[in-house]
């Protein structure tokens, strides 16, 4: 067998392959021996076809059978010959019909990784947001716990007020007529939350407990419902109850409620989340302009194969955290085409990030220590809260262990980038004028 490889370009090779006259031969031999254990043709037994008769009348089925068979038991063979690996199935861009006495040859188009040596990764220059702890977003999550821990008693008051609890029975009409599904009897309604038809919440507030009153609204123009969408509708209401939010004391009981045992420790805990919080995105930040300058130094091609498995790999965590949500893509109105359109320049620019930071790697002989492993799998556990020993298990397999090691890289690379490069803290509204 030879091979003869050419480029076609930085991400693609024609392999034109010539298979030897002998292989040739006996493949064509099977062929018209399996073909004429099913022959039937009329004047004949069944299986028993003369030669002659056989391979004048199937040698159209012949030729494609074969040809098939060829590429398949030998285009494995030829390509762990090469010192690369294709990323994609083989195209076939020519292919000749196999003949008794004579090589039969075929060439295929497939992708590879593109050849990287990476440049100008050393000495970079990067920008990151000096980390400011804002106590007042600290005191915003403590209250909005804390609202979320409130009880609704029945209210005192008479009118309603927006974060009030109510019930309400209420009938909708268009042009007069009642709405399909427009009536509801006994609906619980926070009043604030944005939950209902945009403008319906708000001619709720100051309403009475008792009281009816009618209302007025337009459906907005992308409303799920067409034949409502854009329309002017009229609500007739009848306010039942009003019950009012009672927000809990933030004293020591109420750090019990997480496990904690004062409130002094639930602030502290509370500002120690939101720190770390801060610190990963601003660090996420900075690893997006690494990625950055990386792909401005090295502009390369990336393989379509690469790019769509990835791509694919994005939809299908979307999915299951849509899913997770009691959503789908009908719910939110997206096809899967304006998903892919969407997010392929994020796949694309992610892949030739993954590339670009793997010749990296390999140029730097960076290599995960087994210790490293284990952390990264403790850490793992940790964050999951799943038990240490079902984690490793997961991780032996070598699908799964091919991915661990790969995060584990792109973590240490970065490190050692970060590590090498000059780093300029500024104010974030400096960092977004940039």
């Amino acid at each position: 067998m030879e091979v003869k490889v050419e480029d076609i370009s930085a991400v693609k090779k024609k392999i034109t392959i010539e298979i030897e006259t002998e292989k040739v031969d006996r493949v064509i031999d099977a062929t018209f021996k399996k073909i004429g254990k099913k022959a039937n043709l009329k004047g004949f037994r069944p299986g028993k076809v003369p030669k002659a008769v056989l391979e004048k009348v199937y040698a159209g089925q012949m030729a494609d059978e074969a040809a098939r068979e060829l590429v398949n038991q030998n285009y494995v063979r030829a390509m762990l010959t090469k010192d690369f690996s294709a990323v994609s199935e083989p195209t076939v861009l020519e292919m000749a019909t196999p003949e008794r006495g004579k090589p039969f040859t075929y060439a295929v188009e497939v992708e590879v990784k593109p050849e990287i040596e990476a440049q100008g990764y050393l000495d970079l220059d990067l920008k990151k947001e000096k980390l400011r702890i804002n106590d007042e977003i600290i005191a915003e999550r403590i209250e909005e716990i804390r609202r979320d821990k409130a009880e609704f008693k029945e209210s005192e008051r008479t009118v309603a007020a927006n974060g009030d609890q109510i019930v309400i029975d209420f009938e909708g009409f268009l042009d007069g007529k009642p709405i399909s599904q427009g009536k509801a009897e006994n609906y619980q309604l926070e009043l604030g939350t944005g939950n209902l038809i945009p403008g319906f919440e708000e001619q709720l507030e100051g309403m009475e407990r008792g009281s009816e009153k009618e209302i007025e609204l337009t459906f907005p123009e992308g409303y799920a419902s067409q034949e409502l969408a854009g329309k002017n509708a009229r609500f007739r209401v009848h306010m039942k109850s009003i019950r009012e939010q009672v927000l809990p004391a933030l004293d020591d009981e109420f750090a019990k409620r997480f496990g904690l045992d004062s409130i002094a420790e639930f602030r502290e805990k509370i500002a120690k989340m939101y720190r770390e919080h801060e610190e990963k995105r601003v660090l996420d930040d900075l690893k997006e302009r690494i990625v950055t300058a990386l792909i401005e130094k090295n502009p390369i091609e990336v393989p379509e194969a690469l790019i769509e498995e990835h791509l694919k790999a994005l939809f299908d965590n979307f999915l299951k955290r849509l899913k997770e949500q009691g959503l789908s893509l009908e719910k939110i109105g997206m096809t899967i085409e304006e998903y892919r359109e969407k997010n392929r320049p994020r796949a694309q620019r992610q892949v030739q990030a993954a590339l670009i930071l793997e010749a990296i790697t390999v140029q730097e002989n960076i290599i995960p220590s087994a210790e490293e492993v284990a952390e990264k799998i403790a850490r793992i556990a940790e964050e999951a809260n799943a038990p240490l020993d079902k984690v490793k298990e997961f991780y032996d397999k070598d699908e799964h262990r091919k991915s661990l090691n790969t995060m584990i890289l792109e973590e240490k690379v970065v490190d050692f980038l970060l590590s090498k490069a000059r780093i300029e803290e500024v104010d974030k509204a400096q960092l977004e004028k940039n």
